[in-house]
């Protein structure tokens, strides 16, 4: 019996973008097949379940072979066995290093080792996401992790340098690194509202204003560590609670830019005190290891809780902050007004991407 068939030849790798993220979201060649025949590949093509299985086998082949290119990015242009035009290969390197941020919430935090890849199992049960794509996203985190941690200059364009990716994900990397790197504590139960994006927020601010990296750009390690003499010198904000007069004098300042403005006025009055002491007292704790990578809780339990309890909204949570901070300015005793502004200005954005009313 003869057999008629139509063959071209040209040397572009031929890559699906569909076949491509099911291959990255870890199904076998039989389930791919499965959900591409669902999605009415064979009536669009007039092809086969034979032909569609050797196409997708032959491009999950394909993948495979690319995967220790797209694991180096910056090799992937100059490589000569995969004919790719540069369009496309940016779209595999950004799709390959794509995460679920839901898995990303899972680890964020915790040692990138050996100990926390074994728990992959139970994140995967956890979130539904396929154990082989568990791996990839927990590898690319560990393996950018190991190229940046110690390299000079801003951690963005470090990531972006070494690993070509956009800004928005070179981003969300960065925050990987920077929790992972700081071993901030986020899987408490009372921490469990807050998203991977919630906390990828507060780590861009931590980042922008607490490192080193936020006085000279190219210290060492500047975007993965806070700088120690700033968090030694939030010391000498608990002047602001220690001094009774000027205690009391910030409450009367804030009370007098907020009397009518806000529906919880009374609460904020009689509560004053102790808010302020709360953030004060998370300032003055930041030299102890421990205290930093309480911060994020420590926020909630004692100011955030707090304030949601009273059923204060964030319109009342932005402008109480506001003139909070700003009040502390016009205290006649008060001198570490740099300081104040370093620390308050990033509490106040966290604390109002951290509150959910």
């Amino acid at each position: 019996m003869s057999m008629e068939l139509d063959v071209f030849v040209g040397n572009t790798t031929i890559m699906d973008e569909e076949v491509y993220q099911l291959w990255l979201d870890g199904y076998t060649v039989s389930d791919a097949v499965k959900i591409r025949m669902e999605g009415g590949v064979l009536s669009e093509c007039e092809a086969t379940s034979e032909v569609l299985l050797s196409d997708t086998m032959d491009q999950f082949r394909t993948f495979q072979m690319c995967e220790r290119l797209l694991q180096s990015p910056t090799k992937l242009a100059n490589q000569l066995l995969f004919q790719i035009p540069p369009q496309r290969q940016a779209m595999l390197i950004e799709r390959y290093y794509e995460f679920d941020s839901v898995f990303a919430r899972e680890v964020l935090g915790k040692k990138l080792s050996k100990g926390t890849k074994k728990d992959l199992d139970d994140i995967s049960s956890k979130t539904g996401i396929a154990l082989k794509s568990c791996r990839r996203q927990f590898d690319n985190f560990k393996r950018v992790f190991k190229v940046v941690e110690e390299l000079r200059g801003p951690l963005v364009e470090n990531i972006q340098h070494h690993f070509l990716l956009s800004d928005a994900l070179a981003r969300d990397y960065a925050a990987i690194v920077f929790f992972a790197n700081s071993r901030f504590e986020t899987g408490k139960r009372k921490l469990q509202y807050l998203s991977f994006q919630d906390f990828a927020f507060c780590a861009g601010q931590l980042i922008s204003y607490w490192t080193v990296g936020a006085v000279d750009s190219m210290m060492e390690d500047m975007d993965v560590e806070l700088e120690k003499e700033f968090l030694h010198d939030l010391k000498d904000l608990k002047v602001l609670i220690n001094d009774k007069d000027m205690l009391d004098q910030h409450k009367s300042l804030v009370c007098g830019q907020l009397k009518g403005k806000i529906k919880v006025f009374n609460e904020m009055e009689a509560n004053f005190k102790n808010l302020s002491r709360a953030l004060v007292n998370i300032a003055s704790k930041l030299t102890h290891t421990k205290d930093v990578r309480d911060l994020f809780i420590d926020l909630v339990e004692k100011f955030i809780e707090p304030c949601r309890s009273e059923r204060w909204t964030v319109g009342d949570l932005r402008l109480f902050l506001t003139h909070y901070i700003s009040c502390a300015h016009t205290l006649d005793t008060f001198r570490h007004q740099i300081i104040w502004d370093r620390y308050m200005s990033v509490i106040k954005s966290c604390i109002l991407k951290m509150y959910h009313d």
